[in-house]
C-alpha cells in the first residue's frame, strides 16, 4: 500500500503542478483545452486564481507529501502543521493532501460544469485517503 500510495499523492503531484502552472501562464485555458464558459457559474473569469490554487494546494501540498513519504526526513515547520504527535509528519500531510483534493473537486462540481477528469481525480483524492489510513502504512509512519 505504501507503494501505490507514492504513486498517487506523485502523480497527482505533477499533475497539478503542470495544471496549475498552465492556468496561470495562460488564463484562458488554452493550453489545457479549457473554454472560459466552463467557469460561467464559479466567481472567476479567468483560469489565473484557480490555477494558483491547483498549483499551490494540491500540486506544492501533494509534492511536500510525496517527498516526506519517500525519505522521511525532519522539517519542523511541516511538523508545526503536523495534528497526529505520534506519525511523521509526512503521513498527516498525505490525509491532508486526499482531502483538501475531495474539498476542491466537491468545489469545483458546485460551481462549474461537470468535467470527465473530477471523477478521476475524486478517485485519486479517495485512494490516497485509503492508502493514508491503512495499518501497514500507519504502523510504517509511527514515531
Amino acid at each position: 500500500m505504501r507503494y501505490l500510495l507514492y504513486f498517487l499523492v506523485g502523480l497527482l503531484s505533477v499533475n497539478a503542478l503542470i495544471g496549475g502552472f498552465m492556468m496561470m501562464i495562460k488564463p484562458d485555458g488554452s493550453l489545457l483545452q479549457l473554454n472560459l464558459n466552463f467557469l460561467s457559474k464559479s466567481p472567476f473569469a479567468n483560469y489565473f486564481f484557480p490555477g494558483i490554487f491547483l498549483f499551490i494546494f494540491i500540486g506544492l501540498l501533494s509534492f511536500i507529501s510525496f517527498s516526506g513519504l519517500v525519505f522521511k526526513f525532519n522539517w519542523k515547520i511541516a511538523e508545526r502543521l503536523n495534528i497526529y504527535s505520534n506519525r511523521h509528519w509526512a503521513w498527516a500531510h498525505s490525509l491532508y493532501t486526499g482531502i483538501i483534493t475531495i474539498i476542491w473537486i466537491a468545489v469545483q462540481l458546485l460551481v462549474t460544469d461537470y468535467f470527465w477528469l473530477q471523477p478521476v481525480i475524486i478517485f485519486i483524492a479517495v485512494g490516497i485517503l485509503i492508502c493514508t489510513l491503512s495499518p501497514g502504512v500507519m504502523k510504517h509512519y509511527e514515531i
